[in-house]
């Protein structure tokens, strides 16, 4: 399982390090009903993530009978790859100049007004149906079912998973649920930053795992 969980992390981290949901989440920590919308929106962002990778886990033909991924896993670790590359080359080809000033996106001007069940809801998506995010949990579901690993083991494997790919959006709300507003002035810097480079750090990342995706499939497929 060890050799799972090595294999899983680097997504886990990939989805962590996603600027528009840490960012979504900091401006609703300025909002009135921070104290109930946040922690909504993190079990929100908990279930889809957990979602994703558990409907992929569950394809039937990702192990084969010698206990190695099977060509289903490496035609969809393929497909994950392609797309990753795709949206990559299309980020960092329309990223802002370092000069540039980033709007803030449209959808997040409502966060403030925001009630619980917008708050779950938008947690929800931004980790199961954003495609950037939906694409690495769907590649580490492929990885966890390629493995043939135990029930238990699986919702192990799948728990960790969930919970490193949530650090990011789960400190700052437990941060500020003990801290309040001494956390304002960083989080407030760090929203900022987060959507002037949204753009640069998602493209990096989608290359790389693109490129890595795209190996394993190969490996796996004429290997």
């Amino acid at each position: 399982m060890s050799d799972v969980i090595g294999e899983i992390l680097g997504f886990a981290v990939g989805i962590a390090v996603s600027p528009v949901p840490i960012a979504a989440v900091i401006l609703m920590l300025f909002a009135s009903r921070a104290r109930v919308t946040a922690p909504l929106f993190l079990v929100g962002w908990l279930i889809g993530i957990a979602l994703v990778a558990t409907v992929v886990v569950l394809i039937p033909g990702l192990s084969a009978d010698s206990g190695e991924p099977s060509t289903t896993t490496g035609v969809i670790k393929g497909g994950l790859g392609v797309l990753l590359l795709f949206f990559g080359v299309r980020q960092w080809v329309s990223r802002p100049g370092p000069d540039d000033e980033v709007a803030m996106p449209k959808w997040m001007a409502g966060i403030d007004t925001m009630g619980s069940g917008g708050a779950f809801g938008l947690g929800f998506l931004l980790s199961a149906v954003n495609p950037k995010n939906l694409l690495l949990a769907a590649a580490a579901g492929a990885a966890i079912g390629a493995a043939e690993l135990s029930a238990g083991q699986n919702v192990a494997a799948i728990a960790v998973f969930t919970i490193i790919a949530s650090l990011t959006i789960a400190v700052p709300v437990i941060g500020y649920l003990f801290a309040g507003d001494r956390l304002q002035p960083a989080l407030d810097s760090a929203k900022d930053w987060l959507i002037q480079n949204n753009t640069a750090v998602m493209s990096v990342l989608f290359l790389v795992f693109g490129v890595i995706l795209l190996g394993d499939a190969i490996a796996i497929i004429w290997g």
